[in-house]
């Protein structure tokens, strides 16, 4: 039997000119405080992945790992993709300055008592697999190629099928409830794709409003909101703690309050803790 496992769950803090120093504070604050068993952290570290942004957001990671093992992806504010659009000069120019501060590796992997997470990249810039009809989306929307589901896959068979199954990300897997966006090209191949790892959580960010809800086939979605002043609906900027057990998966939400400095507890939303999605549920769906 593995042991319940606690996740503080943020994403977005885009140091530089938005970022919420007090909120900053304020997380840190809130680590030491539930200490939990690993932290994850979905991307969009800095505003314009510039160096100083990176170097504030490494002094800010390297206090997470001091409480907890912390994992972390990048976003799309920390892809340099202007470097090379379409890849026309290879990848590696666009995430040069991201590696240089956290390292040759984009998808980590990070197996703790009762968890296993893997890193799963959906922030490429702009290329083609992320391009829509929508202008709008141009440097905004990612993708999952299957290429990084099938290497999740792979990683969580390699662990006992009893750890929690965890997939971070950056884009929201689930279309975010004001914004009415996706944050994924082609998601409903993404979703497939997701449910045939077997994944049991997926934690995302990139919508800037904190939600919660699951798969057609029971995985559970998380989505943590912004450290910044751009938040949805000017509501409150949020975080996640979540809890989970043999049969529960507890997302509740860590609401920012202003006036008290600190983050406060708010909604929850319990879901049953999946079985193992497997391949043949995602192709019924």
């Amino acid at each position: 039997m593995t042991p319940p496992v606690t996740i503080l769950q943020m994403s977005d803090l885009h140091f530089g000119r938005d970022a919420d120093l007090a909120q900053v504070a304020g997380l840190e604050a809130l680590a030491r405080e539930v200490r939990p068993t690993v932290v994850a952290i979905a991307g969009d570290l800095t505003q314009r992945a510039r160096h100083g942004e990176f170097q504030r957001a490494l002094l800010f990671v390297q206090a997470m790992r001091e409480v907890a093992p912390t994992l972390v992806v990048p976003g799309n504010h920390d892809v340099q993709w202007w470097t090379t659009p379409f890849d026309l000069v290879g990848a590696g120019p666009k995430y040069e300055k991201y590696r240089r501060y956290f390292g040759e590796d984009l998808t980590p992997k990070l197996v703790v008592d009762g968890a296993v997470l893997c890193g799963a990249l959906t922030s490429y810039g702009v290329v083609a697999g992320s391009m829509t009809y929508n202008p709008n989306d141009m440097a905004v929307k990612g993708h999952l190629p299957a290429s990084e589901t099938e290497r999740v896959a792979a990683r969580f068979q390699a662990e006992s099928p009893d750890l929690l199954r965890v997939m971070v990300m950056h884009q929201n897997l689930l279309r975010g409830e004001i914004s009415e966006r996706m944050g994924l090209a082609h998601w409903r191949r993404a979703w497939r794709q997701v449910m045939a790892t077997g994944v049991d959580l997926v934690l995302c960010g990139h919508d800037h409003q904190e939600g919660a809800g699951a798969l057609p086939n029971g995985a559970v979605v998380a989505t943590s909101g912004t450290h910044t002043s751009r938040t949805r609906g000017g509501r409150p900027s949020a975080c996640n703690l979540i809890t989970a057990d043999a049969e529960t998966i507890t997302v509740e939400h860590r609401v920012w309050d202003v006036a008290a400095g600190r983050f406060t507890t708010g909604a929850a939303q319990a879901f049953a803790r999946p079985r193992l999605a497997t391949t043949e549920s995602a192709r019924d769906w």
